[in-house]
C-alpha cells in the first residue's frame, strides 16, 4: 500500500549570501538588535527596511546549518543597500506577492510568482519510508533528516512544501505519480529501486521536474535525462578518481603493496589499476606480503624515500596484523618515514586502530566523513533525538545526516539559483554536516555526483578532509 506523507512550512522565501563580513561591509552597520521571544529573521529584516539577504550579509553566522534565531542573541543591523537584487526582496508579507521580473531571449517579461526562487519549493519523496525491512528503516531515518534540513532552511527564511509517498520494492511507482501533487513537485528524491526509474524518468522529463537519485541504483536513463542527479557513484569511478589523486599526492613516494593472503577481497580492481598507473609514471613500487619475515617485510621499505603503504584488502583483522609488523619494523628502523593509505571501511575501525591511523598520517579515501566531535554534527543528533526520541541507526555514513546534506544541498540550490542549479563546484558555500557533493554533466544527459575526499589522520592527532 502506498502512504503519503506531508510536511509543510510557512511560506516566507529569501535570498542569501554566503561571504564574511569584511572590513567595508562593518562599516554599513548601523547598530544591533537584541532579538525577543518569538521574532524572525523575516520581521526583523522588515522593521529595518533591509531584505533578508542583507540582514545575513550582516551576521553570517546565520548560514551555519541548524542555526536557529534565539532570544537574548545580538544581531548587527546593517543600512540598506541602495537598490535591492532580483531575488532579495521579502516575498512572504501576507496578502502580497513580488512583481520582480526577469526577460527571457525573446525579450517577454515571466511573472517572478512562477520562479521557484520568489515562492515555496515543493518537494516530493519517494523511498520506502516503512518499517517492514531495513530498506524502509535506512530510509526513513534518511526522509528525518531530509525534514530537518527543511526546518532549518525555514530558519533562514526558506519555504518547502513538502510530500512523501511511501514506495516499497512491489508498488507501482504510476499509481503515485497519478497524484496531483506529483507533478506540481520541482524536486523529487528517489527512487530507491531501479525498477521504478523508466516511469519516474519519463514523468520527471515531461513536468520539468528536477531528480535525485541519492542511492546506488541502476539509471541508465541518466544518460538521455538532463533533469537527473545521480549521487552514488560506482567502485570503478572512485577507483579511477582516488588513483588519479593517489599518484598525485604521492609522485615522490616510495609504494609498498602488501599482499595480505585475503581470498575474499574485492580490492583487486582498485591495487590492479594502482600498479599500472604507477608503472606507467615510473613510480617506485614494491610488493610484500603479511606473512613475510620480518628481513624481507624491510626489504620493502626505502630509508631514503617516504613510503605509503597499501594493503590489499580493507578487513579490520588483516590491517591489525599490519600494523603489528610495520610497529615492529618502526622499533627497529626508526628513521623510516611511512604513511598509510586506506580504504572507506577502515573509517568503522577507528575505536580499533585510531591511534595507528594517527601515527602513520593515514589517508582514507571516501564520499563522506562522519565526524562525531563536530559541534555542527553534535547539535544535529542532539536535535534528532528531540525531535524523534532515540539516536541514529550506527552505521556508516549516518542516514539521517545524508538526508540532511542532500536537501538543504539542492533546496538552497533551487532558491539560489532557480531550476539553472545544476549543482557545480563553488555554486554556494555550503558546508556539509558529512556528505559534499560536486555535480559535473553526464555526456548530453543528467549530473554525476564527482565528490571524493581524503580522510586525513594527522600525527599530531588532527583529522582534516582534503576534497576534490
Amino acid at each position: 500500500m502506498i502512504h503519503i506523507f506531508r510536511y509543510s512550512l510557512l511560506s516566507v522565501v529569501i535570498a542569501f549570501a554566503f561571504s564574511s563580513v569584511s572590513a567595508q561591509q562593518t562599516a554599513t552597520i548601523r547598530g544591533q538588535h537584541k532579538v525577543k521571544k518569538k521574532e524572525t529573521i523575516f520581521g526583523i529584516s522588515h522593521n529595518y527596511g533591509l531584505t533578508i539577504e542583507e540582514l545575513i550579509e550582516a551576521n553570517p553566522e546565520m548560514n551555519t546549518p541548524g542555526y536557529e534565531l534565539k532570544k537574548g542573541m545580538v544581531l548587527n543591523i546593517p543600512f540598506p543597500k541602495a537598490q535591492s537584487q532580483q531575488g532579495a526582496q521579502s516575498q512572504g508579507q501576507a496578502g502580497q506577492q513580488a512583481q520582480s521580473q526577469s526577460t527571457d531571449h525573446d525579450g517577454q517579461q515571466l511573472r517572478a510568482a512562477d520562479d521557484v526562487r520568489n515562492r515555496a519549493i515543493r518537494l516530493g519523496v519517494m523511498l520506502p519510508l516503512h518499517n517492514v525491512n531495513g530498506d524502509g528503516r535506512r530510509m526513513t531515518e534518511y526522509y528525518r533528516g531530509v525534514l530537518m534540513a527543511c526546518d532549518s532552511l525555514k530558519q533562514q527564511g526558506i519555504s518547502v512544501d513538502v510530500h512523501a509517498w511511501n514506495t516499497a520494492e512491489d508498488d507501482d511507482i504510476n499509481k503515485v505519480l497519478a497524484d496531483p501533487d506529483a507533478a506540481r513537485c520541482d524536486l523529487i528524491i528517489g527512487p530507491l529501486y531501479s525498477k521504478q526509474m523508466d516511469a519516474l524518468s519519463a514523468f520527471v522529463d515531461r513536468h520539468d521536474i528536477r531528480l535525485v537519485i541519492p542511492f546506488s541504483i541502476n539509471a541508465p536513463q541518466l544518460t538521455t535525462n538532463r533533469n537527473i542527479f545521480q549521487v552514488y557513484q560506482s567502485p570503478g569511478e572512485q577507483n579511477e578518481t582516488v588513483i588519479d589523486h593517489f599518484v598525485e599526492r604521492f609522485r615522490n613516494y616510495h609504494t609498498v603493496v602488501i599482499d595480505c593472503n585475503d581470498s575474499t577481497s574485492r580490492k583487486g580492481p582498485f591495487t590492479f589499476g594502482l600498479r599500472r598507473r604507477m608503472e606507467q609514471l615510473a613510480m617506485d613500487v614494491v610488493v610484500t606480503n603479511l606473512k613475510s619475515s620480518e628481513e624481507n617485510f624491510a626489504k620493502a621499505f626505502s630509508p631514503t624515500k617516504p613510503n605509503v603503504v597499501v594493503l590489499n584488502t580493507g578487513r579490520s583483522q588483516e590491517l591489525g596484523v599490519a600494523f603489528s609488523k610495520i610497529n615492529g619494523l618502526k622499533a627497529n628502523r626508526q628513521e623510516l618515514n611511512i604513511t598509510m593509505f586506506g580504504y572507506t571501511e577502515w573509517l568503522l575501525y577507528t575505536r580499533t586502530h585510531l591511534e595507528n591511523f594517527h601515527r602513520y598520517n593515514t589517508y582514507i579515501p571516501s564520499v563522506f566523513y562522519y565526524n562525531p566531535l563536530s559541534p555542527s554534527t553534535q547539535r544535529f543528533e542532539r536535535k534528532y533525538r528531540q525531535n524523534f526520541h532515540g539516536d541514529m541507526q550506527a552505521s556508516l555514513p549516518r542516514f539521517a545526516l545524508t538526508g540532511f546534506d542532500h536537501a538543504f544541498f539542492f533546496l538552497k540550490g533551487l532558491h539560489k539559483y532557480g531550476k539553472t542549479f545544476n549543482g557545480a563546484e563553488g555554486m554556494f558555500g555550503y558546508p556539509p554536516l558529512q556528505t559534499p557533493l560536486k555535480f559535473e554533466r553526464y555526456g548530453n544527459g543528467g549530473l554525476k555526483n564527482r565528490t571524493m575526499m581524503f580522510v586525513h589522520y594527522r600525527p599530531e592527532h588532527i583529522t582534516e578532509t582534503i576534497k576534490f
